[in-house]
């Protein structure tokens, strides 16, 4: 091997790792230091774990015991025992949060400290890089006489050119080590992101818990000064609630039986399986159309020659809380709370045009003008409004038929073509 060979086969390779290390970025600063070691965070998310899931034990146990309340016969004192169990139920769902959320700060600690640990890493072969540059370097500068010189024979010689080809093998291989430490660096990163936006999604959580509590606490007490504890009054005020609801029930179904005639058929997204996700997990309590039921009847506008009551959604019954998620990626567009009527209810809009309306929500987490994703949680199934039992009234508007209607009875109210949903789930 000649002298200027093994001088171009350095040079070289110098450029090659210099321009690696220049393209990738590798020259990252290091700071930080630890605020607690990496086993006391991972025992503080252990002891969390086991919490949340004791929790969530005692938040199932909770909500079949509100269902099995609410199945009871309606009395003043079986209503009371059902809200007791609802304010009990969002007491526990609050302090459940709030011990996820002090398990994402740990998860959030732990990962910076990984990302420190992993800098230092950064630091440490960057050095190790200097410093095999700068051994190819003193080597490259030596003159060919020197270099025989300083060797005893011509076999310490060519051990030495090997010796220089192992640096430059050693140096790629440093190289290649710190892409990859890279790369866990740019994970780490990407993963403490994620972390504060599940951190910051349970803290408006909570908050919104936290006003549901006070809102269930309030109807508590409305329900108390009202009835006077008297079985009579309560019975009164359940009777005046089911006119009240009867009389809502047809001032939608005038409103939204005229845009049902409305509807372009050319404007609809084909209807087809998958189309939008189940909002919920459950039972199909009762469809969407006529429904031919003592009940529907009872409550809602005559159809087919009053064999039935129109039903202008699908209900879905599941346990007090179980999650309601986005049928589909979309925006919030209004929310509110319809007494007499839906409860506590959001509006989403979605690329295709449709808008699905989540109701009777014992807790909501979404605000007007928020982005969701198909399968995000948007609240909780409750029975806010005029319910009988903890489920979810979803209803699917036609496009560019959506709009709210304030009723002197029942607050602010969703209004729009309504369509089968089962057409699109």
């Amino acid at each position: 091997m000649s002298r200027t060979t093994v001088d171009n086969n350095l040079k070289s390779r110098v450029c090659f790792f210099l321009l690696l290390a220049i393209s990738y970025g590798l020259f990252v600063g290091a700071s930080g230091a630890y605020a607690q070691t990496v086993e006391e965070l991972e025992a503080a998310i252990g002891r969390y774990e086991q919490e949340i899931e004791r929790l969530k034990q005692e938040q199932e146990k909770l909500g079949q015991s509100i269902a099995g309340t609410q199945e009871e016969a309606r009395t003043l004192q079986n209503e009371i025992n059902s809200i007791n169990g609802k304010i009990k139920y969002m007491n526990n769902q609050i302090y459940l949060t709030n011990v996820n959320i002090n398990k994402t700060g740990a998860e959030i600690g732990n990962v910076s400290d990984e990302i420190i640990t992993t800098q230092g890493k950064i630091e440490h072969q960057k050095s190790a890089i200097g410093e095999l540059l700068m051994e190819i370097y003193k080597q490259d500068k030596e003159s060919l006489l020197v270099a025989v010189m300083k060797n005893a024979n011509i076999s310490d010689f060519l051990n030495r050119i090997q010796q220089t080809a192992d640096v430059g093998e050693g140096l790629l291989n440093l190289v290649s080590d710190l892409k990859e430490t890279r790369n866990a660096y740019e994970n780490h990163k990407d993963i403490l992101e994620s972390k504060k936006q599940e951190l910051e999604f349970l803290n408006r959580q909570q908050t919104s818990q936290k006003l549901s509590l006070s809102g269930t606490q309030k109807s508590k007490n409305d329900l108390l000064k009202t009835t006077k504890g008297q079985e009579a009054e309560y019975q009164k005020l359940l009777t005046e609630a089911e006119e009240l609801e009867r009389e809502v029930n047809l001032q939608i179904f005038k409103l939204e039986d005229e845009l049902r005639r409305t509807i372009d058929p050319n404007s609809l997204p084909l209807a087809r399986h998958g189309v939008l996700e189940r909002p919920a997990e459950g039972i199909v309590s009762q469809p969407y159309g006529c429904v031919e039921t003592r009940f529907a009847r009872r409550y809602y506008p005559d159809c087919n020659n009053r064999k039935g009551g129109f039903h202008n959604g699908l209900d879905i019954a599941a346990r007090y809380g179980t999650p309601l998620r986005a049928a589909e990626n979309g925006r919030v567009i209004a929310v509110g709370n319809a007494p007499y009527a839906y409860g506590v209810w959001a509006a989403v809009e979605h690329d295709n045009g449709l808008v699905t309306v989540y109701t009777h929500m014992s807790v909501r987490n979404v605000s007007v003008g928020q982005q969701v994703n198909r399968g995000d949680a948007i609240g909780s199934m409750g029975s806010t409004g005029l319910s009988t039992g903890s489920h979810i009234h979803f209803m699917v508007y036609a496009p560019k038929t959506f709009t709210t209607k304030e009723s002197k009875i029942s607050g602010t109210l969703p209004i729009g073509a309504t369509l089968d949903p089962a057409d699109y789930l």
